[in-house]
């Protein structure tokens, strides 16, 4: 139930999609026995077969093709966008069924069904073998067609499925009106839509297959072959004289020399599948043949297709010519080319060399005779039944004409003989019979005697061509030979080279010089119009380059080309020879593939040239050079007329020029504007890079122009209605040079804003003139002054020499401020030394010219501000490439400085800040800030790393340093005192500087900010007070333990004072050494936190010794042990000073491994470094007598105070 709903429903959605095309319905019944099919070849959502049935219709199935069942009746449903009529195809297909004698049925009927559309009614016949079905045609014969029939009926009569020919076809209206067929063949009739079709079109019948007979006679001189297709229907061959049994084959027979044989085929028509193969032989001397004519039996086999060909033998040397009868001619036909008649003819004819050339031709044409060399094959093809002329065509051998001559070539000559054209055959021989050596192809004279040489044709100069070689070995001073010799009268009529092979030491170039006439490049596939064509190959490592074609009078004077090379001269036959005079000699040592010298005419003129194997590939990383030499008073100008720009692997194209006598050399990429209106001498060179093979590699053609320089350049310039001023200017030296405003000479030519003016350049190269432009920009209103952009605009076409600089004016209203950003976000001082990367640069000078400096574009300014007039000066390498503003304008609330920058350090490199005009002074009286802001979790170490300043006539210099948000100043120093070099600020700052009036002098300076991150001072404070904690506590342990084993001590023993005697204690050795003789006093080290620890109040000093006593140690403390001797000690005073070699309080920085102790601000008396002789050896160093300081120096290190920086004080 489910699934007729959704047929239900499928149906109607059908109907709704083709709601708005073409509908039929209609009811069919199939006839019995027979299959009908209804189809559509449109797509599935445009057509469709549907079957409606089911209560109310309502059951719906489509497809796009459907086969009725026979004899049930169907209701069914055409959908379809397009007109039903011509959208679908009914196929109506029947089998008759034949036995030896009879078929069934036995008469053939149409059914009239779907009429409205194309039928096509098939008939499949099915019979035993050897048995023929034969169908009689009621009503009009039939005729064979290959074209579409007009009565809307056409036949197809296919005999078997897997011959692999293609149906025959017929249209009404012939005489064949009956059809013999065999087992599965097919016919069919396809019928027009609505056409009327007779119910009853054949009459079936069948019968025994019956053969045919026929007699044949073949001449000895004549093979037949009579043969069919193997996978066609079967039919026997077979031949009997009546008194053996029959020699049959399926497929193929072979008869020769019979005479009225007896030819039986087991087919009624084996004209069908039959065709027949004729082969005759001509046997030819040098002056005859026999026979005389290719000759034929036309009757023999004549309603067969028949093949006929005769193979004609000739000796060497041996002209065959072929006559055709008849007043038609022949005409040749060339690849798949078919005679529409039938009729074909193909002649081949094997050459000297073995290769075999063969042409087709077919009847009405001009070709009445054919000459040909060596052994000949004619064949004519005849369609089956078609007449054949008994004499087909005359044959006649004639001995062939050949060309002998005599030569003897010069010392160090090769005379290369080589074919071009591969008709007619010929070869060339070398010495005479029997010793004679011939070649079809090539041959080589090395030896300087005389020679002959032989053609086996006579006109050899249209199939050879003939070169004349000719090797110079160059020593590293000169050569052996000349590079032309005198006219050769060897082969004068034949197309000729000279080539000369040069050669020099590997590492230096051979230089040829041309006569004053010169030489003119040309195009590789082009020749010269007095036929003298002249070409230039080196060879290189990668293989020959091609430095180009020249012809005789041009602008070329020499050409120098590395190493190895060869020089070719073409000249064609029949022409006298006039050689230029070449010199040749070395050249100097070049890296270059060539140098191409040229001397540029006077007058005006262009100059073509070419890259080496242009149009191919320039050479990878190889270098070519042309040298120019350009009149006086004459302009050139380089202009690129077709390039290709490969893809690099590695290295770059570039093309470099270098004007003569000048080291600066200019360095273009192949999409640059090249020089244009230039004066003087200079060269080019062309440099290629690593280079991608597979892709289209370097190419260049390109043009040089040169004209008069006394020719004026006009130009009209119109600045009506624009703010735009333009200044034009000389700068260089040329005294040639000549501008004019309105017809009067200027060096220096303005073109005001909203006027006109007429320009005149006369012999002005590019670089001899300068040409700037400016722009006023002006608000009087703050309020309502809008944001302006600093564009270039595009200037008139005829000015064209470069745009160097563009300038703004620009005016600030009064109390107001002008705030200039950069639109790319920030900019860069231009310091010194340190110039723009980018194409563009700005400077930035106050509104009397007094310079601010310059400034390039992605630095770390985000924003200056002025409270003055000033101008911004862009200047570009190409203005036409640049895009977008260079700086954008606005207008804000007045400042007090002079200038005002906001800068954002960066933290990957140090930032430089300049005082304006740097390295020259600020104005007078002027003021800058910067406003520096510094990142998060960032501080600043400032550094001026460069001041000067000035002797103050009135007032002072002063800079000055504060934090953001706070009132005190970090620094602040005028002129006459030192400022601290370093400065450490811990978050954003304000740096300021002010100048005086000076009398003397510039003020000015340039810091530098480097930005580092914070350290967390608290966590490293309270690391320090706990690790003093943990000392105190090891020393409090310490002195304890001590204590109480001194006390341990003091109970055992006792000391008795005797006061004439000796001191001494019970248990321990006298010594009688005084202090100055024992080393009771020596000390490795101090450990003065031990000895001081509890005298000291700052626990800064003990954090800065806690790491002192690293180093290696200096002597070492001995425990006293009493006198060595009896005696009793003798107690004296100590003396007057320590001794030095063994007491030492410090180390010298060079014996440790400490580090130098930082110097310290404090004075002498109060470091650690020297101590007071009036200080006793107690704990609390008091004094024991009064008096003058006497310092006694305990350390070698300089100790000399340093300026405190903030990274110390902290």
């Amino acid at each position: 139930m489910r699934l007729r709903e959704t047929r239900a429903f499928l149906g109607l959605l059908l109907l709704a999609v083709f709601g708005s095309s073409d509908c039929m319905q209609t009811v069919v019944r199939s006839g019995k026995g027979s299959t009908v099919t209804v189809s559509t070849e449109l797509p599935a959502d445009q057509c469709a077969v549907c079957t409606v049935g089911g209560a109310n219709d309502t059951q719906t199935s489509c497809h796009a093709s459907f086969t009725l069942v026979p004899e049930e009746e169907v209701k069914l449903l055409f959908n379809c966008s397009q007109p039903v009529e011509q959208s679908y195809a009914v196929t109506i297909t029947q089998t008759i069924e034949c036995t030896k004698d009879a078929c069934s049925p036995a008469t053939v009927e149409t059914q009239p069904v779907l009429t409205q559309f194309t039928r096509t009614f098939s008939w499949e016949l099915k019979a035993p073998e050897k048995t023929v079905v034969s169908l009689d045609i009621l009503g009009e014969g039939l005729m064979e067609t290959t074209q579409p029939c007009t009565t809307g009926f056409q036949y197809s009569v296919a005999t078997s499925k897997t011959d692999g020919k293609g149906p025959t076809q017929y249209c009404r209206g012939g005489s064949v009106t009956r059809l013999d067929l065999p087992n599965d063949a097919t016919v069919s009739l396809r019928v027009e839509p609505k056409a009327p079709v007779e119910s009853v079109v054949f009459q079936a019948s069948a019968g025994p297959l019956k053969g045919r007979t026929m007699v044949v006679s073949v001449d000895p001189g004549t093979t037949v072959v009579v043969s069919r297709d193997p996978g066609g229907l079967e039919c026997d061959v077979c031949t009997a004289d009546g008194s053996t049994t029959p020699d049959c084959s399926p497929t193929e027979k072979t008869l020769t020399n019979v005479d009225k044989l007896s030819l039986e085929f087991s087919c009624p028509k084996p004209q069908d599948m039959y065709s027949v193969k004729m082969k005759k032989k001509i046997e030819c001397t040098k002056s005859s043949c026999t026979p005389a004519a290719g000759e034929v039996d036309p009757d023999l086999f004549k309603d067969f297709r028949r093949s006929v060909t005769w193979d004609i033998q000739v000796p060497e040397r041996t002209v065959l010519s072929l006559d055709f009868p008849g007043g038609d001619g022949l005409k040749e036909i060339h690849g798949a080319e078919n005679c529409k008649d039938g009729y074909g003819y193909a002649v081949s004819s094997t050459k000297s060399d073995g290769t075999v050339k063969t042409s087709g031709f077919c009847k009405g044409g001009t070709v009445s005779r054919l000459d040909l060399l060596g052994a000949t094959t004619v064949t004519v093809e005849v369609p089956k039944g078609e007449e054949l002329d008994q004499t087909a065509f005359n044959v006649k051998a004639a001995p062939r004409g050949g060309r002998l001559m005599s030569l003897t070539p010069d010392p160090n000559t090769i005379i290369i003989i080589s074919r071009v054209s591969d008709e007619p055959d010929c070869s060339v021989c070398v010495n005479k019979a029997p010793k004679q050596i011939c070649n079809p192809r090539q041959l080589r004279i090395t030896e300087s005697r005389n020679t002959s040489v032989e053609f086996t044709c006579p006109r050899p100069q249209d199939v050879f061509i003939v070169e004349i070689n000719r090797e110079i070995d160059c020593t590293e001073t000169s050569c052996s030979g000349d590079i032309v010799q005198a006219e050769s009268s060897l082969f004068p009529d034949f197309n000729r080279t000279f080539t000369w092979d040069l050669k020099v030491v590997s590492t230096r170039a051979f230089q040829l010089d041309f006569p004053e006439t010169g030489m003119r490049q040309i195009p590789n596939e082009e020749t010269c119009t007095d036929e003298h064509t002249y070409s230039l190959v080196t060879y290189l490592r990668t293989g020959p380059a091609n430095i180009g074609r020249f012809c005789k009078g041009g602008t070329v004077t020499t050409i120098l080309a590395r190493y190895k090379g060869r020089v070719s001269l073409q000249v064609p036959g029949d022409t006298k020879m006039d050689p230029v005079d070449f010199k040749l000699k070395v050249g100097p040592e070049t890296s270059m593939v060539a140098i191409v010298k040229v001397n540029l005419p006077r007058g005006a003129s262009d100059t073509d040239f070419i890259t080496a194997n242009y149009p191919g590939d320039f050479p990878d990383n190889q270098q070519m050079q042309w040298d120019f030499a350009v009149p006086g008073m004459h302009n050139y100008t380089v202009s690129f007329r077709d390039h290709t720009a490969p893809e690099c692997l590695s290295g770059d194209v570039e093309v470099r020029y270098q004007k003569a006598e000048d080291k600066k050399v200019t360095k273009l990429t192949l999409t640059d504007a090249q020089p244009a209106h230039r004066q003087g001498n200079f060269n080019m060179v062309l440099k290629n890079c690593g280079t991608n093979r597979t892709l289209q590699g370097l190419t260049l053609n390109y043009r040089v122009s040169v004209m008069r320089s006394g020719h004026p350049v006009l130009c009209s310039v119109d600045l009506s209605g624009q703010r735009v001023s333009l200044q034009i200017e000389k700068v260089g030296s040329d005294p040639y040079c000549e501008m004019s405003l309105d017809s009067k000479v200027e060096e220096k030519m303005n073109v005001a804003a909203g006027s006109k003016a007429s320009l005149s350049f006369l012999d002005c190269p590019n670089e001899e003139v300068r040409l700037t432009a400016s722009e006023v920009i002006g608000c009087q209103n703050v309020s309502t002054c809008p944001a302006t952009p600093l564009t270039a605009p595009q200037l008139v076409s005829c000015l064209r020499m470069p745009l160097h600089s563009f300038t703004w004016h620009l005016s600030v209203p009064q109390h107001s401020t002008l705030d200039l950003v950069s639109p790319t976000g920030s900019l860069r001082p231009a310091l010194p030394g340190h110039k723009c990367n980018g194409s563009a640069s700005l400077h930035v000078a106050e509104g009397g010219g007094f310079s601010v400096g310059d400034f390039c574009f992605n630095g770390v300014i985000r924003r200056v501000q002025a409270n003055t007039n000033v101008s911004v000066t862009a200047a570009a390498h190409d203005f036409s490439k640049t895009r977008g503003p260079f700086l954008n304008v606005s207008y804000s609330q007045e400042i007090t400085e002079t200038f005002i920058y906001r800068v954002s350090p960066e933290v990957s490199s140090p930032t430089m800040l300049a005082s304006p005009n740097w390295p020259r002074g600020m104005k007078p009286s002027s003021t800058v800030s910067w406003i520096v802001t510094l990142p998060s979790q960032y501080q600043a170490h400032v550094q001026f790393v460069n001041i000067t300043q000035p002797k103050c006539l009135d007032r002072h210099t002063a800079m000055t340093v504060k934090m953001l948000g706070h009132d005190e100043e970090i620094m602040s120093r005028r002129e006459d005192e030192q400022a601290e070099d370093k400065l450490l600020v811990p978050q954003s700052f304000y740096l300021n500087m002010s100048n005086c009036i000076p009398e003397g002098g510039e003020f000015g300076a340039v810091a530098k900010i480097v930005l580092q991150k914070k350290s967390n001072l608290l966590a490293i404070l309270l690391g320090i007070a706990g690790a003093i904690l943990l000392m105190l506590i090891v020393l409090a342990v310490v002195c304890v333990v001590t204590k109480k084993k001194k006390q341990d001590r003091m109970n055992k023993e006792s000391s008795i004072y005797i006061g004439k005697g000796n001191v001494f204690r019970p248990g321990d050795m006298h010594f009688t050494k005084t202090r100055s003789d024992n080393e009771s006093h020596v000390y490795d080290s101090i450990d003065e936190t031990m000895v001081y620890g509890h005298l000291l109040a700052n626990s800064s000093y003990a954090e800065s010794m806690q790491d002192h006593f690293n180093g290696m140690q200096v002597d070492s403390y001995q425990t006293f042990t009493g006198p060595a001797d009896g005696q009793l000690s003798v107690i004296k005073e100590p003396d007057a000073e320590p001794e030095t070699d063994q007491f030492k309080t410090f180390l010298d920085p060079s014996d440790s491994f400490l580090p130098p102790r930082p110097r310290t601000p404090i004075d002498r008396q109060d470091s650690l470094g020297f101590q007071d002789r009036r200080m006793v050896d107690n704990e609390l160093y008091t004094f024991k007598s009064t008096g003058q300081i006497n310092t006694i120096r305990l350390s070698a290190a300089d100790m000399e105070p340093q300026p405190l920086t903030m990274e110390e004080s902290l």
